[in-house]
């Protein structure tokens, strides 16, 4: 068994791309500046509803007070942009389509990344023996993009994205926190320079400043985290963007060099990535939880679902160029919903005219 921590170091990187993963760094704990900038971002209460960002004291920006005895942290990454989704642009210009985050179209990426790295965690032990770690996937209080940063894997960008000079950001991080001193990465450099075109795209004006993202009002926050009613004044914004919102990635001049996924689990299921708006809505519970069983749609459950579908339904009328009574017709039927939320939704969805008759 080799114990050379440089040797472990290039066994840790080749067997995770053998694992699938696009590529591999090795950072330290140190993430001071990052926590002053959560403490910042907290204070001003821009994470909303998200009140588990400010739970668990510093263990967030401290790796070695969440899991003591970490010294070490392997950053990975893994390309998630299905090849054969339908084009993105082309929904997203389409009203009468909902738009699903690309990230989301397929089975959810925790368990299948998280067995991955269980998996290297497993051959590192046959190589040097038994020695502490854990692995995250975005399931415990990690500043992830920060660690990935500092491994080398990219940079944070102006829209608070990590970003690769040659993979863009169409990727999922996710990290072994490990007491082995291994050899660190070179953290990356910032390559944004004078661009400032997700800060110019964002529907919402979520980006408030270079590197300062409101979630309150991030379309991803308001169709995924957020509980209650969409505020009136953020549901014209959303379009057709029904989870989630990917434009400051399709803007991204660095997108151009993304990788499409190899995983064939990230491949859209149930023709998610451009149906119509009116078929998403008519699902019922059942259809709902049968159709998102194994992808992250399912978190957000059958009401909030549908009131995501609504204010895009209600935006499909305003911008109908033809007869919307389907679209009406959709929504009527859910006038009476059991839900009050829901309700209220398909009230204000209703209400909306086409802009040639407003």
């Amino acid at each position: 068994m080799s114990s050379d921590p440089k040797q472990v170091a290039a066994t840790i990187k080749s067997t995770a791309q053998q694992l699938g993963f696009a590529a591999v760094g090795i950072s330290n704990t140190a993430l001071s500046q990052d926590e002053q900038h959560l403490n910042e971002w907290l204070k001003l209460g821009r994470h909303g509803d998200m009140g588990y960002m400010a739970n668990h004291g510093v263990k967030r920006s401290r790796p070695d007070e969440l899991v003591p005895g970490t010294l070490r942290v392997v950053s990975v990454r893994m390309d998630y942009l299905p090849e054969q989704a339908a084009h993105m642009e082309t929904v997203l210009e389409d009203s009468s389509l909902g738009y699903i985050s690309r990230y989301a179209l397929g089975r959810d990426y925790h368990k299948l990344m998280r067995r991955r790295l269980q998996q290297l965690a497993d051959r590192i032990v046959d190589q040097v023996g038994p020695f502490g770690y854990r692995v995250f996937v975005d399931s415990a209080p990690v500043l992830e993009k920060a660690l990935a940063r500092n491994a080398g894997l990219g940079w944070i960008g102006k829209h608070t994205n990590l970003l690769n000079k040659r993979a863009g950001s169409w990727f999922f991080l996710g990290e072994l926190f490990t007491d082995l001193p291994l050899p660190v990465d070179t953290p990356a450099s910032n390559h944004c320079g004078s661009c400032s075109a997700c800060i110019d795209i964002c529907p919402t004006n979520a980006i408030v400043a270079p590197y300062q993202l409101d979630a309150r009002r991030c379309i991803a926050y308001l169709t995924i985290e957020h509980h209650g009613d969409i505020p009136e004044p953020m549901r014209k914004p959303l379009g057709n963007r029904i989870y989630g919102c990917d434009d400051c990635q399709l803007v991204c001049p660095w997108n151009k060099f993304a990788q499409a996924t190899v995983e064939p689990d990230f491949a859209p299921r149930h023709q998610l990535d451009g149906s119509k708006l009116t078929t998403l809505f008519a699902w019922d519970e059942a259809e709902f939880l049968q159709r998102t069983e194994g992808s992250a749609i399912r978190r957000i459950g059958h009401n909030r679902w549908l009131r995501n579908v609504a204010v895009a339904l209600g935006n499909a009328v305003s911008s109908a160029k033809d007869d919307p009574s389907a679209l009406r017709d959709a929504l009527a039927h859910r006038s009476d919903d059991a839900s009050p939320m829901v309700r209220e939704h398909v009230r204000w969805a209703l209400a909306q005219q086409p802009e040639s008759n407003a």
